[in-house]
């Protein structure tokens, strides 16, 4: 009976080809949409989180955070920056930290002969080099005696050289930064543009801390401290340990609430998934909305077509069809229209998705498992929205059916 049903819906939709396709249209939106958005995200997430991870999974980033006066209506303030003398601390008593680097940056425009580029500038020690897996493609690092004495000598980013030096060797050059000029003893590797086509992570200029606090800042602040533990193991316990050591330098009472953070690039990756995990999802229940719109479509469509189809429905009601048998009949018909609409959508979607991964920069990761859940749901409010109409053609009175015109 199945069998003969879904010959009957197919020849129904053939003989209809134009309406089938446009009453489908709104399930192709709405499965194409989902997938594409669903397919976009998770390929989007993968970027961001791999991107983060490269960092490394046992590196740790030391910032401070803000504090509130007390009582209803607080003031919230910048808590105090750390110093020098908060790395020392950290890299003297925590004895997992493997590598520890001070970190202060600011805006810059940077100027050699005729040519200016604005970017920014950090100061920083070697140990940044390590932590962030830079390499050199030319020149050196610093020495312990630039670092100690501050002295003017800079590290440039593949950019930076790109844009002032051109083809030029910059290896010795001196340029020129507001009002400051170092020379420039190395230039990193390229590291290309950061995920999903944030800031470019080679348009940076590198000078030692002290260097930019005199130069620079001029003060001592230290806004961030970049830690390395020595495994990834070693990561948590390393975040108590920094912790305990800048609440006690910072002289925070027990129970008061910590004015800094420490985040592992672990929990930053994590909560960039969940966050862009629960974008998608949302994204992708918008988009759903337009299957219950396409389900509305096809009930439309299918009480037309049971009005038109009234003579032939009492003819086989009057020869002893049963009511079981056309009421089949009809779902039968609205579910195989709505499952070729999800077919379509799928391919669409797939299509849409590997296209724009593509132009974007991302992986083209498909979910499987949302593609079959896609198929399903179509063909689930085929079968829902065609329900009411195939029920009306089974409870046709023959003979009235027969009289209609």
């Amino acid at each position: 009976m199945i069998g003969n049903a879904m010959a009957l819906a197919a020849r129904e939709i053939r003989r209809n080809l134009l309406r089938s396709g446009l009453t489908a249209l709104g399930i192709i939106i709405g499965v194409a949409a989902v997938i594409a958005l669903v397919t976009l995200g998770s390929g989007a997430q993968s970027e961001i989180t791999s991107g983060i991870s490269s960092l490394g999974s046992n590196m740790l980033i030391v910032a401070p955070g803000a504090r509130s006066s007390r009582g209803m209506g607080g003031v919230v303030t910048q808590a105090t920056p750390f110093e020098l003398s908060d790395v020392d601390a950290i890299a003297r008593e925590v004895g997992g930290a493997e590598n520890v680097a001070p970190v202060a940056s600011a805006g810059t425009v940077a100027v050699f002969g005729n040519a200016n580029w604005p970017t920014s500038i950090t100061g920083t020690s070697n140990e940044y080099l390590t932590i962030g897996n830079w390499e050199l493609a030319l020149g050196r690092s610093f020495e312990a005696s630039e670092e100690r004495a501050g002295r003017a000598v800079c590290l440039i980013g593949a950019t930076v050289r790109e844009k002032l030096f051109g083809a030029l060797n910059p290896i010795g050059s001196t340029i020129r930064l507001g009002k400051f000029a170092c020379q420039v003893i190395g230039v990193l590797r390229s590291k290309g543009q950061s995920a999903m086509g944030g800031p470019d992570q080679d348009d940076l200029i590198l000078t030692p801390i002290r260097t930019f606090q005199r130069r620079i800042s001029g003060n001592q602040n230290v806004q961030s401290v970049f830690v390395s533990a020595v495994s990834e193991s070693e990561t948590d316990r390393v975040k108590l340990d920094i912790e305990a050591l800048l609440r006690e330098r910072r002289r925070i009472r027990p129970g008061d609430a910590s004015d800094f953070d420490v985040r592992s690039i672990a929990e930053i990756a994590e909560l960039v998934q969940s966050t862009t995990g629960i974008l998608t999802t949302f994204l992708a229940a918008i988009a759903g909305i337009s299957l219950l719109v396409g389900g509305i479509g096809i009930m439309n469509i299918m009480l037309v077509s049971v009005t038109e189809r009234t003579r032939e429905i009492g003819i086989r009601l009057a020869i002893g069809a049963l009511e079981n048998e056309v009421l089949t009949q009809f779902l039968v018909e609205a579910a195989l229209l709505s499952s070729l609409g999800g077919v379509v959508g799928i391919v669409l979607g797939l299509g849409i998705s590997a296209i724009a991964a593509r132009g974007i920069g991302i992986p083209f990761t498909p979910d499987y498992t949302i593609v079959g859940i896609a198929f399903v749901f179509s063909a689930f409010v085929g079968l829902i929205f065609g329900f009411f109409p195939a029920r009306r053609a089974a409870r046709l009175n023959p003979i009235d059916a027969l009289r209609h015109e």
